[in-house]
């Protein structure tokens, strides 16, 4: 799968690298102060097939590591007793080190935005600045004043991750957006394909795909890295009251939600994406934009 990426493809991008005990593949695309981008949580998700048609604008400012997590795509089988959040947060730190790098913007998306977030609350002299969206906080007092938990997006989700059929992967894919004609014959072939063509990898997915609970609210107060929250307005995984709830408690955050966008933002609105994380990410930590001399 494509998506319209001329200048590169998921095949010329991909790296792999031994590294926080297991195999972690990775994205690296453009150059610039590095971006490291975590992808979000579903049968047969990675890096490529959520960042896909964003890394061509991000990747003209920026080098973009966008990592495959622990037990997605390429990256693993791993076992650990831990958090799946801290899992994928010191898989990257781990990417990071290896390649040389102190800190990094960061850029996750869904599940991947809490565990960015926790990055930032384990790591915070390690992240620049900061931009999540579609996720949950961990909670323990719940997280909506008017939403429902137990989401139709995550419920649909698990028929597709037990018995991945092309009905099944259809239907929980096209919850993940509001324009279901993006969701072709094609898209799901693919997320069958990546879920499927490691066994190995999916055992250990099914395994660990929580571990114990860790409430990021407690942490998001004291945070000191500027944050851009962007939410789909149409969002049936993680409401976007959530976004307002994680805007009103990191001190210095920005809220971004689009209409007529669903919980796959970065791949339903690439370019309004693209364009309002750029426009984060130029700005120093006075609000003004970075010189370039």
């Amino acid at each position: 799968m494509n998506n319209g990426t001329a200048e590169f493809t998921e095949v010329s991008t991909s790296r792999r690298i031994e590294a926080y005990g297991t195999t972690i593949h990775y994205h690296d695309v453009g150059q610039g102060e590095p971006l490291v981008m975590l992808h979000a949580w579903g049968p047969g998700s990675t890096a490529w097939s959520l960042f896909s048609k964003i890394l061509p604008t991000l990747a003209t400012t920026f080098r973009c590591i966008a990592i495959d997590m622990p037990n997605y795509g390429s990256t693993g089988p791993l076992y650990r007793d831990e958090s799946i959040y801290f899992m994928q947060a010191n898989a990257a730190r781990a990417v990071m080190s290896a390649l040389g790098l102190e800190s990094a913007n960061f850029l996750g998306h869904s599940q991947g935005g809490q565990s960015a977030l926790t990055f930032a609350t384990l790591y915070p002299e390690a992240v620049r600045r900061l931009v999540i969206g579609g996720h949950h906080t961990g909670a323990s007092g719940g997280e909506y004043l008017f939403g429902m938990g137990d989401e139709e997006g995550i419920r649909v989700a698990y028929p597709a991750f037990e018995d991945p059929t092309p009905e099944n992967m259809r239907r929980y894919a096209e919850l993940c957006v509001a324009d279901r004609s993006l969701i072709t014959d094609a898209l799901v072939a693919y997320l069958i394909e990546r879920y499927t063509a490691r066994p190995d990898i999916t055992a250990a997915h099914l395994k660990m795909q929580y571990g114990p609970r860790h409430d990021l609210g407690v942490l998001m107060p004291d945070l000191q890295i500027p944050t851009l929250v962007m939410w789909g307005r149409d969002d049936r995984t993680c409401g976007w009251e959530i976004g307002v709830r994680i805007f009103n408690m990191i001190p210095d955050a920005q809220l971004v939600v689009m209409k007529g966008a669903g919980h796959w933002l970065p791949f339903e609105k690439p370019h309004e994406y693209a364009a309002h994380a750029m426009a984060f990410l130029a700005q120093d930590r006075s609000g003004s934009a970075r010189s370039e001399t």
